[in-house]
């Protein structure tokens, strides 16, 4: 297998370091790259929307899975797909919706592989109904340490350590998934503006249990009364008795279709997203949406996936990247969501992509991020002076709320607050020692949070 040593990094854009980058395209090839990793151990790595460093390994081996992409079996009757873990989610989208299926949870990317998404125990708009990716799979296939395939299924230590487990505890290869039935590829939405934070959490907290999907986008820089505006939207499949009764959607209420745009230049001056551009920005977004809409037929992509209609759109921070920051604090916590909001408000944080939503039950996976209450995912510019310490600040009032960061998001948090904010951390590295006492599997993000 060829093998490169390439700068690798996350969506993010910060941090990259060297690693040999290997492309096995069988099972068998995926092996032998397991034994050959060397003394730097490696990591399986699929589309690269890790924002952090979780699929880098500076001077060891990366595996490239996208090669590992076929789907071999789908149950149309039963509501199931076999597939490899190189397996987008957007091929999935392709093969699934004629036949009635789709994914059964999906984050703000379809560009994200099977792999990666068990690997990061993946959330997205509904998961105060569904949960999180790793509920809806029914078996895995793991390439361990030693060379042995193991078969996975949920209720035991080794799935619960992988389900989050940020690929530590080998390569996913395969992965049965349960899937969500649909009528039509449309989604039926309703959109409204929240004056305020609290007047965006009631609103949530009284009538999201009528949506199967929910999420806010918030305000970060507005200030004063206006602190937390934001703007609602939640929805649910269209039935096939909502679409038009003649044209295209009607005739072919399953077909599944994406544009794209021409993709962000590779340079963009770093300060183009200043707290100027950024404020105008939220200032229009906010005026134009409609005080109250119901109803709306809005396809998979608008609705799911705005910003891949933007090819690289994370060049839009500059050369210096940019870091996102996600966090969830328990219900009955809502005073320190607030004074977050405020430092972050107060602290004029460029922030064009901020979003909150509220999390249902726990899932199982050791590692897994989401915990009921409230999540909120903020990005901004790396370059931002003082950023480093700020964030410092706010993992602080995080840990003191009782909660956690998403280490799929993460590039810079500090090791010591990690077992306190994730509680089995120590079964977790107790079962990678006992799985992988050589480190063969390991990652720039497993190295700087001693995990």
């Amino acid at each position: 297998m060829p093998a490169d040593t390439v700068p690798v990094t996350g969506w993010g854009r910060t941090a990259p370091s060297a690693a040999r980058l290997i492309r096995p395209r069988t099972y068998e090839e995926a092996a032998l790259a397991v034994r050959g990793c060397g003394a730097r151990g490696g990591i399986a790595r699929g589309l690269g929307r890790a924002y952090g460093d979780a699929a880098q390994n500076a001077g060891g081996a990366v595996l490239d899975m996208t090669g590992l992409d076929r789907v071999h079996a789908v149950d149309a009757d039963g509501g199931t797909v076999l597939c490899d873990a190189g397996v987008s989610l957007h091929r999935l989208m392709e093969v699934l919706l004629p036949l009635g299926w789709f994914v059964p949870v999906t984050p703000g990317t379809r560009y994200v592989t099977v792999g990666g998404a068990i690997g990061a125990d993946i959330h997205g708009k509904n998961h105060h109904v569904s949960g999180s990716f790793s509920r809806h799979v029914l078996s895995l296939e793991l390439l361990t340490a030693d060379g042995r395939v193991r078969t996975v299924v949920p209720g035991t230590p080794l799935f619960e350590a992988t389900a989050g487990g940020m690929g530590l505890t080998g390569v996913v290869l395969t992965a049965t998934i349960r899937l969500q039935p649909v009528e039509t590829s449309l989604m039926c939405v309703d959109t409204e503006r929240a004056d305020d934070l609290d007047d965006l959490m009631a609103r949530l907290a009284d009538t999201d249990h009528r949506y199967r999907y929910s999420v806010a986008w918030i305000d970060l820089l507005a200030r004063g009364r206006a602190t937390g505006r934001a703007v609602l939207t939640r929805g649910d499949h269209a039935p096939l008795d909502a679409l038009p009764r003649s044209g295209r959607a009607r005739r072919e209420p399953l077909s599944f279709r994406t544009s794209r745009l021409p993709a962000a230049p590779s340079f963009l001056p770093g300060g183009l997203l200043s707290r100027t551009t950024v404020g105008l920005f939220n200032e229009l977004w906010y005026r134009k949406t409609p005080r109250a809409r119901t109803g709306q037929l809005q396809c998979i992509p608008a609705f799911f996936h705005p910003l891949d209609g933007v090819p690289h759109w994370n060049r839009v921070y500059g050369r210096g990247g940019f870091v996102q920051y996600q966090f969830v604090v328990g219900h009955g916590r809502e005073d320190a969501l607030r004074r977050i909001v405020r430092r972050i408000s107060g602290r004029r944080c460029p922030s064009f992509l901020a979003v909150l939503k509220r999390f249902g039950e726990a899932d199982p996976g050791w590692l897994s991020f989401p915990v009921p209450g409230w999540t909120l995912a903020l990005d901004v510019p790396a370059s931002l002076p003082g950023l480093g310490g700020f964030l410092d600040e706010l993992d602080e009032e995080v840990v003191g709320a009782g909660g956690r960061v998403y280490l799929a998001k993460d590039s810079r948090l500090r090791p010591e607050l990690l077992a306190a904010m994730y509680p089995r951390l120590d079964d977790f590295r107790a079962l990678r020692a006992d799985l992988d006492p050589r480190g063969v599997f390991v990652s720039d993000l497993a190295r700087r949070l001693h995990l």
